[in-house]
Parts: C-alpha cells; sequence; structure tokens
C-alpha cells in the first residue's frame, strides 16, 4: 500500500466516525468535551455553527452519528450524541450576543426564499451577515416550515421552535408569511438577483384503494392531518384508528392520535418490522405508549357499511429476497385480516409537488417531477435558482435540509459576485497536539467502561393528557457529565512520524484493541489479513507509514483504534503523538 496521505483533510475527517456521518459535518467530540467541561454555551455555539438549531436537533434529528459512532464498536450502545446535544441547547446562557453581526448598509443584492423551514433559514442565517437582503416567504403564520407544522409538541416545544427560528429572524431578515406563492415567475418578475426554494415535500400520499372515496370523510391524509393538529384546527379523533405506514410520519401521527382521544391505536405497515423507515427510538416510544405495530400486512379495502368507516380489510405477506437481496412481498395464503377503525391516517409516504413553478421560469423537471438540481452547487436550469432541502432531492430529515443550506448559500454567493461555482472554499482544518507534558494529555484520554445512559421520559400517565407536554425530559447535569465522557475523543488523532520510530514495537504491545501492526508492506486486501488483528471493515482506512529502516512499515488499522494515547505515552522517541483535529465546512464568505 502507499503511505497515507494524512496531509490531505479529508483522511482524519473520516476517522472522526460521527462528524463524518453527520450532513453538515457538526464537530461532535469537540462539544461533547465542553459538555464535559461544564461550557454548555461553548457547546451551543459550535453546534450553532454548522447545524443551526441545536435544540430542535437534540431532540428530533435522525441521528445518522450515533450509528456511526465508534463507541458502538467496543459495546452495544453508541454515545448518545443527539440528546447531548439537548443538553447544551437547554443550559447555555444567553447567547444573543454571539450571533453574527449583520450589517446596516445591505451590498445591494436581494435574495427571495420559498419556504420558512431549515433549508431557506440556513441560507439566510449564512447570507445576511454578508449583507444581502432577504425576503422569506411562507404560507404558515410563523417561521419553521415543517419543522412546525409536522413535529408534534409533545417531541419539539414550541418555545424550543420559535427560539431558534428567532435567532435567524431577528437578522433583520424580511417575512412574507401568510403568503402563498402561486407563481415562481412573479418572484423572478419582481426583481430578486437570486431565488432559493425550500418548500420541502408538502403533500402526502394517498392509498387509492376500494372504498377510499366513500369512507372520505373518517381517512385522513397523515402530514395535512398533523399540521391540522398543530395548528389547532383538530382537537380529536376516533377511538379505534388506524396508522398506515412505517416511517416517522406514522410515529408521530399515532401517537398524537393517542392524546387526541384515540384508545385503540394500531400502525400497520407493508414491511417487515425490522424494516420499517421509522427510527428505532421512535418505534421504541410508540410501543411504550400502547400502539400496536402490525407488519406485513397489505391494506386491501376500506370497509364501509351505510356510508360510514367500519375499518380496512388486510392481506398477511412475508417478505422475500433474491440473491441480489431484493424484496417481494410475498402472500403467506392465510385468511385475510379485518381491523375495526373509526378513523384511518394515511402515512405512506411525501411527495413534492411544483405546479406553481411555470415552464417560463426555465426551470426544468426530471424523474419523478423533481427538479434538475446540480448535486454540488444546488442550482436549478435557471441560473438564479437554486433548492435545497426535500424540494431538491426528495423527504430526507431537517439536518439534511440544514446541509443543503449551507452548501446552497455558498453557490448563491459565488454567482452573485460572478464566481465559478465549482471553486467551493476549502474546509477550516486544524491538527494541534495535547501533550502538556510526558504522559498528560490536555484532554481526558481514559476510557470509561459505563454503557449508554437512558435518557428519562414522563409518566405516560400524564403525557397522553396532553399533547403538548414534551415527553422526554433531557439529561439531568450529572448524568450528561457521564455520558459524555463515554465519548472516545475520536478526533483526538494518533499522528506516526516515521523518521522518530525506532521499531522497538511498544506502541504495539501496549495497544488494548492490538490496531498497531509493523509487518511487510503488501496490497491492501492481503495485507489486512496479516494485521495483529484482522482489519475486517473495508470501509475504514488503514494507516499506513512510508517504508521503515527494517523494511517493514507501521499498520494502523483505523476501524478499533480507541484514541487512548496509550502509544503516544509508551513510545519512547515521540514517534507518536496525539493531536486534536477540527474540521469545520465552510460557510458562504
Amino acid at each position: 500500500m502507499k503511505p497515507t496521505d494524512d496531509k490531505n483533510p479529508e483522511y482524519f475527517h473520516k476517522v472522526v466516525d460521527c462528524q463524518y456521518a453527520c450532513p453538515a459535518h457538526t464537530p461532535v467530540p469537540e462539544y461533547i468535551r465542553l459538555i464535559a467541561e461544564g461550557k454548555y454555551t461553548e457547546a451551543y455555539m459550535i453546534n450553532w455553527e454548522s447545524n443551526v438549531f441545536p435544540g430542535i436537533l437534540g431532540r428530533t434529528c435522525d441521528r445518522p452519528c450515533e450509528p456511526a459512532c465508534r463507541r458502538g464498536r467496543v459495546e452495544e450502545e453508541p454515545v448518545a450524541i443527539c440528546r447531548l446535544k439537548r443538553v447544551a441547547a437547554d443550559h447555555k446562557d444567553d447567547v444573543k450576543q454571539f450571533m453574527p453581526k449583520v450589517p446596516f448598509e445591505k451590498n445591494g443584492k436581494r435574495i427571495a426564499l420559498i419556504g420558512g423551514g431549515p433549508a431557506s433559514l440556513t441560507v439566510a442565517r449564512d447570507l445576511a451577515p454578508l449583507g444581502y437582503e432577504i425576503h422569506l416567504y411562507d404560507e404558515q403564520d410563523a417561521g419553521g416550515g415543517m419543522m412546525r407544522s409536522q413535529i408534534p409538541s409533545f417531541r419539539l416545544p414550541i418555545d424550543v421552535l420559535n427560539e431558534e427560528v428567532d435567532y435567524i429572524l431577528e437578522m433583520g431578515i424580511h417575512t412574507q408569511f401568510k403568503t402563498y406563492v402561486s407563481s415562481l415567475q412573479e418572484i423572478l418578475d419582481m426583481g430578486y438577483d437570486a431565488v432559493f426554494v425550500g418548500t420541502g415535500a408538502p403533500r402526502g400520499r394517498d392509498l387509492v384503494i376500494p372504498g377510499r372515496k366513500e369512507a372520505d370523510k373518517n381517512i385522513h391524509i397523515g402530514v395535512d392531518w398533523l399540521a391540522s393538529v398543530a395548528f389547532e384546527h383538530t382537537h380529536q379523533i376516533g377511538k379505534k384508528v388506524i396508522v398506515l405506514g412505517g416511517g416517522n410520519t406514522a410515529m408521530d401521527c399515532c401517537r398524537t392520535s393517542r392524546r387526541l382521544g384515540g384508545e385503540e391505536v394500531k400502525v400497520v405497515v407493508r414491511s417487515p418490522y425490522a424494516e420499517m423507515k421509522a427510527s428505532p427510538w421512535e418505534k421504541e416510544d410508540a410501543l411504550h405508549e400502547d400502539i400496536q405495530i402490525l407488519d406485513n400486512h397489505v391494506p386491501k379495502i376500506f370497509v364501509v357499511e351505510d356510508g360510514k368507516l367500519k375499518g380496512m380489510t388486510f392481506e398477511k405477506v412475508h417478505a422475500v429476497f433474491n440473491e441480489k437481496g431484493k424484496r417481494t412481498l410475498v402472500p403467506t395464503g392465510e385468511p385475510e385480516v379485518f381491523i375495526e377503525a373509526d378513523d384511518v391516517l394515511v402515512a405512506i409516504g411525501l411527495e413534492n409537488t411544483f405546479p406553481w413553478v411555470e415552464k417560463s421560469t426555465g426551470v426544468e423537471f426530471g424523474e419523478w417531477g423533481m427538479p434538475v438540481v446540480d448535486p454540488v452547487t444546488f442550482q436549478s436550469t435557471n441560473k438564479s435558482v437554486f433548492f435545497g432541502g426535500d424540494s431538491a432531492f426528495g423527504p430526507k430529515n431537517v439536518i439534511t435540509a440544514v446541509a443543503h443550506g449551507h452548501q446552497a448559500a455558498i453557490s448563491i454567493n459565488l454567482y452573485l459576485k460572478e464566481k465559478p461555482l465549482t471553486e467551493r472554499p476549502s474546509p477550516f482544518v486544524n491538527l494541534v497536539s495535547q501533550k502538556m507534558g510526558i504522559h498528560e494529555w490536555s484532554y481526558e484520554n481514559e476510557v470509561e467502561n459505563d454503557l449508554r445512559y437512558a435518557v428519562p421520559h414522563a409518566a405516560k400517565t400524564v403525557t397522553l393528557k396532553d399533547r403538548k407536554m414534551e415527553v422526554e425530559l433531557g439529561f439531568d447535569l450529572q448524568t450528561a457529565l457521564k455520558e459524555a465522557r463515554r465519548c472516545l475523543n475520536c478526533d483526538v488523532q494518533t499522528v506516526f512520524v516515521k523518521d522518530r520510530c525506532i521499531e522497538c514495537d511498544a506502541c504495539m504491545d501496549i495497544c488494548p484493541t492490538s490496531c498497531i501492526t509493523f509487518t511487510a508492506n503488501g496490497e491492501e486486501e492481503e495485507l489486512r489479513t496479516r494485521l495483529k488483528a484482522p482489519s475486517l471493515n473495508l470501509s475504514q482506512d488503514l494507516y499506513v507509514s512510508d517504508t521503515l529502516p527494517t523494511s517493514r512499515v507501521m499498520v494502523k488499522d483505523e476501524d478499533v483504534c480507541l484514541h487512548c494515547g496509550l502509544c503516544a505515552e509508551r513510545c519512547p522517541t515521540s514517534a507518536w503523538d496525539m493531536q486534536q483535529f477540527l474540521y469545520k465546512v465552510t460557510k458562504a464568505c
């Protein structure tokens, strides 16, 4: 293998698995260390720089960082990264003084944002401090988009949402709330220098099977129904409720139903339970609230008698996989299942809809009616129109919309400066030694043995009576400290200097996970089999040195390194050093 190019910032970035997996590349270990030090305001601002909504995401994020967490490779559960983010948000001081200052005199460029969700708000947060005049249009009466209309208050309290949305709107954003944009051409005709479309995927899919029309009064599209509840138009539902679908929207629908009068709430999904799209913790919370989840049931008929919905009939199936892993649902041959229902909520997916984007705008659409958008620059076929969030590439999640917003803001800024959109600024990177003495480091490197701590919940006997009462209580500070100490500091890198190595093998002997090997070089596939502990995770790189005097090379398997620093402490020549790696994605500047 060739020696590792550790001067390339993406190498060590990938080693920080949690940050690498985060669409917004939040410096996770950095803010967790700050929480462990009781520096909640600083931890919040580290978050805010990249993910913009720490309090919101600390409650609602899909947590792509946690499956990537290195802690999950040495024990069952990863660090509670998401809920620690909430700790910073809940215990911070006033942060307004740290927000970017917006110049009174603008730069003469006007930008329209269509939709007030996380993608548009991120664009506003990045461009307003640069002097752009920002106009935001949204049909709701306040900012937040689908975070306001689709996430129930028992998961996201309205005061948390308002606080973080207002941090951005108070940057002098010109808001046009209660304004439905029915024509992109009209917006373009108003002379904006650029337009960003962040309208989300606002339409829920319907289920057209026999009985749908006759039972229309008691069949509700999930996303529309959640919005109706959020805006106080709907206050109750029948005692027997069926929720169709296996995603997070379905989980929000069923749990909201329990709070609005649903006594027997059943989630019915076509796929096997393990393949449901809902996050595992969302399914767990639903089960905890006495909601039954029936998998492998395909809806066949809405049963209507005398013009009134009585329930639904389902066919039982099981999953069969071919040699390529493609799934087919095959009927089991068992009798059809009838489930009684007073109301049915359909939460089987979201769709984009752009009836308001005319052909005259020059915005082209491709497969599935989605806009043709450059995946790097987020620019559409109309050079002045950019897309982001669910409206760009279909339904994802809040943190992905934030990441899109940052990148779209860079593109808009480059476009309005008449610079090539492909010449994007490099990330900010730093690598600093943590050495403070012969065997001392400026970070706590002892590996804790504690298992993951559970976030406490309010009693369901209380929360099911009040749809606005938050279910999760969050960590208390003592527990937050313990959970934060479970972090393995993966951003503190083990950096090897070949010229200092005397090949004594002391680092190899002391390594608790046998991740260091001195051996003859070879092709990667073969070399992985000759390490002290075979390297089986091909998605993780090997750290390979240049050839040493004995013709061997040092090989470290990044997959199982605990970043404990024992190799550096044991090394008699300081060939190993522990160096903190900071990676920040550059924003518009």
